[in-house]
């Protein structure tokens, strides 16, 4: 049975409706043939109960002319006053129809003709028992009120089905976000990365090639921080992209270290003081442990604006400063420099301070994302961002970040 009622579902909704319709004339016709003697007018009986229910056919493209087009048969077949009917089948399927398919005016315009309908037949010759209006309207009612249930039961599963659909154009377009958040994430990490590593390298070499052929101890001593700075370099690169690849030991753990802290500034410093600029690292307040998103934006601030330093700025000298205070963490780096003006672009001039708080404005730096980046960083936080010359002279990069 499960299988042939599969089958029977899998079939055009046509072919179903005409199936329908050819099994209940086959039972139209069947229960009139045991009342064949007492039917007045037999073969026009035979034909109306068959005109009755094949219209059926088309119930679902047409209902309302279904309705008419069975009606009529059955009106007629009333009119001769037949001593007997088959029960009316085909005009509750058709009125079925109109209650699930049709507009709300059309059903309560077919509903008033069908009670109408209802009354006049049983004032016909015939209908003498007072229960058969009752059976009649009886029938008709279960009939309209399982098209309505039926209605009522396709719109609620197209509701569903239209939630599910925006539920999941919006997860699709949140992993879209996500997507683009990480490649940026990743971008600045890689920018940061590779740019305060490079530059360090670069101004390593341009020493090496000043200090050669003359002074070759020098010389040596600068070329084996060049590769000191280029081992670590790839540490940091193997690290991000090992959050790429995943899992990647027996556990199931990511092969990769720790993310960067500011607490552990002494390498950078380092790595700054071996390219000939003089580093002072100041801590204020209570140091306290931060939220790894914070603390990681914090640390490449301070890498970022000394690779500035370094790369633009001419500066001897520079300072970083870390204060810590309930609720937020500051950080500033300055120096000594002439030259670091000319890394802002346009929307912070030498003479001025360039400034975003959140998503405001974000200072761009010639020829690379260096500011901007830290820009970034910061409105990512909630924090706020002053760029600009110090009050001493040189340059100095102020970010006040968040830490709850």
């Amino acid at each position: 049975m499960k299988r042939l009622a599969a089958w029977a579902t899998g079939l055009p909704p046509r072919v179903q409706d005409f199936a329908l319709a050819m099994a209940l004339a086959v039972y139209n016709v069947a229960s009139l043939i045991p009342e064949t003697r007492q039917l007045k007018l037999p073969y026009l009986a035979f034909v109306l109960v068959v005109l009755e229910v094949v219209p059926l056919t088309w119930r679902r493209r047409w209902p309302v002319l279904v309705f008419i087009a069975g009606g009529i048969p059955r009106n007629i077949y009333d009119q001769l006053v037949v001593s007997y009917a088959p029960l009316p089948l085909g005009p509750a399927i058709a009125y079925y129809t109109v209650m699930d398919r049709c507009s709300t005016r059309v059903r309560v315009v077919i509903s008033a003709v069908l009670v109408v309908g209802i009354i006049r037949s049983q004032m016909l010759p015939g209908h003498n028992e007072p229960y058969d209006f009752f059976i009649a309207a009886l029938q008709l009612a279960v009939a309209g009120t399982l098209g309505i249930l039926s209605r009522t039961r396709r719109s609620y599963l197209q509701a569903v089905e239209t939630r599910a659909e925006q539920a999941e154009a919006e997860r699709e377009r949140q992993v879209a976000l996500a997507a683009a958040e990480e490649r940026t994430r990743i971008a600045r990490e890689l920018h940061d990365v590779v740019a305060h590593h490079v530059s360090l390298m670069a101004v390593q070499s341009e020493a090496a090639a000043a200090l050669l052929p003359g002074r070759p101890a020098e010389a040596g001593k600068a070329v084996d921080i060049i590769g000191q700075t280029a081992r670590e370099a790839l540490t940091e690169l193997r690290r991000l992209l090992g959050v790429l690849r995943g899992p990647a030991d027996v556990n199931g753990r990511a092969a990769t270290s720790p993310a960067p802290s500011i607490s552990e500034l002494g390498e950078v410093l380092g790595q700054v003081r071996q390219a000939g600029v003089a580093v002072n690292l100041r801590v204020e307040g209570c140091p306290g442990k931060l939220p790894p998103g914070v603390d990681l934006t914090a640390y490449r601030i301070v890498q970022e604006a000394l690779t500035n330093t370094v790369k633009h700025s001419g500066a001897g000298e520079a300072a970083v400063t870390v204060s810590y205070e309930p609720g937020y963490v500051t950080v500033s780096v300055t120096d000594t420099g002439s030259g670091a003006a000319a890394t802002l672009g346009s929307q912070a001039t030498p003479g001025r301070a360039g400034s975003s708080d959140g998503g405001g404005a974000r200072p761009a730096v010639s020829g690379g994302f260096g500011l901007a980046g830290i820009a970034e960083r910061v409105a990512s936080c909630g924090g706020s961002l002053t760029v600009g010359p110090g009050d001493a002279g040189g340059f100095a990069v102020t970010a006040r970040l968040p830490a709850p």
